[in-house]
């Protein structure tokens, strides 16, 4: 790992690999993220001692998360906590200024998008433009704040012509899932990759034969499992604004990629599509004002 998206990625899939943890294991490695002084010379005993677990279970655990062993899982984190967007994430307090509160917050999402073009995958990437591209039918499912999401890029689509249903309810996602054939797609966004309607209805656009794509912050979620492409986003908790808050907008970002991609597929048919789009919106605002 040297390149400096590879140290960037070091935090982002850790977190992504916390759900399949047990509660202890998930204990042991919030106690390394929690230990500001963790570098090249703490030792396995230290950390195993701070944990209050075994020096085998530490290496359990480093090895779980896809390092070699405890040594190289300790020179990827301590690099990783060197890098200057690292330092970024600073956790709100109610005692905070306005000031620190509005620096906070713009660099919590900063922090996100960094991490997040870190470790977007560039295929999957590829392979779900392509998917929307050609598809016959589009179905986007998601419920909160992640049907806004599937809101926000159903509305850029439509702009240059590409037409996508968004369904936020989960009799009408299965409804409309149990419709889809070979040539559509359905993208389902949930940002813990938990959400029960999101997945029955992923699962039931697949078997009616669908192709599947994933919008979610856990590359390991049940959502992500049942995907045939999988785009994540990574951000990191806080006890006021949550993870979804920053989670937010580096999907947006990730889905306002898509939309270019989507549009550079087929440019000359998304600018004239554009054109008309906007021409109707323009004229309806004139015949209002007169």
């Amino acid at each position: 790992m040297n390149s400096s998206n590879d140290l960037k990625a070091v935090g982002p899939r850790i977190r992504m690999m916390m759900p399949q943890l047990t509660p202890l294991e998930a204990r042991v490695v919030e106690t390394v993220f929690g230990l500001r002084d963790f570098s090249e010379d703490t030792s396995l005993k230290d950390i195993a001692a701070e944990a209050g677990v075994s020096e085998a279970m530490v290496v359990k655990i480093t090895k779980k998360l896809g390092f070699n062993g405890y040594r190289d899982f300790r020179s990827a984190v301590s690099s990783y906590n060197k890098l200057p967007t690292a330092e970024m994430h600073q956790e709100l307090s109610v005692e905070d200024s306005s000031r620190e509160i509005i620096l906070k917050v713009f660099r919590t999402s900063i922090h996100a998008l960094e991490e997040t073009l870190a470790i977007l995958d560039v295929d999957a990437f590829d392979r779900a433009a392509d998917l929307l591209t050609k598809a016959g039918q589009r179905d986007f499912y998601g419920v909160g704040g992640s049907a806004q999401i599937a809101r926000d890029v159903a509305h850029k689509f439509l702009r240059i012509g590409v037409r996508a249903n968004v369904q936020d309810d989960s009799h009408m996602m299965l409804m409309s899932a149990s419709l889809l054939g070979a040539d559509d797609v359905a993208v389902a966004f949930s940002h813990s990759g938990n959400t029960t309607a999101v997945i029955d209805a992923l699962q039931l656009a697949r078997k009616s034969g669908a192709r599947a794509v994933a919008i979610t912050n856990y590359g390991g979620s049940p959502l992500a499992q049942i995907a045939d492409i999988v785009l994540c986003s990574t951000a990191q908790g806080s006890p006021l604004m949550g993870e979804n808050a920053a989670a937010r907008i580096a999907q947006l970002n990730i889905l306002d990629a898509l939309f270019v991609a989507v549009a550079q597929r087929n440019y000359e048919a998304a600018e004239k599509n554009l054109e008309k789009t906007m021409s109707a919106v323009a004229s309806k605002r004139k015949d209002r004002i007169v």
